[in-house]
């Protein structure tokens, strides 16, 4: 996936991923039907944004601050749900205990989520849905190409990389700032915040988002992804 060893062309990769999001809501018989056009008391679109947070590297120093800037731009939007989740917490399919990965992503339309594997799930969102990315210190400098992975597959699967967080502060390491031998201090690093930053980012993807689905409600010519015809 990194290198697209596949060649498909950017049509072809929409197509696959269309086809995997609804294979996937087939067989955890999760139906949406309509969801694009679900409106809340005030009559105005629902804005599903989920925390998808992680436990040990990669986490929040203070996830509780963190889910409380979200929680405080998402009340100002009516319509706005926010769900927090844990990506050590969710089964596949089964939805016993809580949302399950494929219901969740599939009620989610901005996901906001530090770098990792649970990043993956972004193609069970419905097409156009939002992504919003968040890094420990030393990344951008040692961690390769590799890090770009979840943009690239934002974009092969229909979705708005809405760009990325590096957190400037973390762990010193020993060695000069571009030695190789830091990412092993840099990989499992944790990722502060800054309360300024991410309330506007947070504002602005919301003020987008709201925009686009007030005018897919408008137009009412957009066919939902949530209610596919897969076979």
């Amino acid at each position: 996936m990194r290198h697209n060893e596949g060649g498909m062309s950017r049509d072809r990769r929409i197509e696959t991923f269309d086809l995997m999001r609804c294979k996937a809501r087939m067989y955890c018989n999760v139906s949406l039907e309509g969801r694009i056009h679900e409106v809340s008391k005030q009559g105005l679109p629902v804005i599903g944004m989920t925390l998808l947070m992680r436990t040990g590297p990669r986490s929040f120093t203070n996830e509780s601050a963190v889910i409380g800037i979200f929680e405080k731009e998402c009340a100002k939007i009516d319509g706005c749900r926010l769900m927090v989740a844990y990506s050590n917490n969710l089964t596949f399919c089964d939805q016993s205990l809580n949302y399950s990965q494929v219901k969740l992503m599939s009620l989610t339309d901005i996901l906001v989520s530090p770098h990792g594997a649970q990043l993956t799930n972004t193609f069970l969102m419905d097409k156009n849905s939002s992504v919003m990315e968040f890094f420990p210190k030393g990344w951008l400098k040692l961690a390769g190409v590799g890090q770009y992975v979840f943009h690239w597959m934002a974009s092969w699967s229909g979705m708005r990389h809405r760009g990325a967080w590096r957190d400037p502060n973390g762990d010193e390491c020993p060695y000069a700032v571009d030695d190789r031998r830091c990412m092993s201090i840099y990989k499992s690093g944790k990722i502060g915040f800054d309360e300024a930053y991410f309330s506007e980012w947070a504002r602005n993807v919301l003020n987008e988002v709201k925009a686009r689905k007030l005018e897919e409600a408008a137009n009412k010519t957009i066919a939902s992804t949530s209610s596919c015809a897969c076979g």
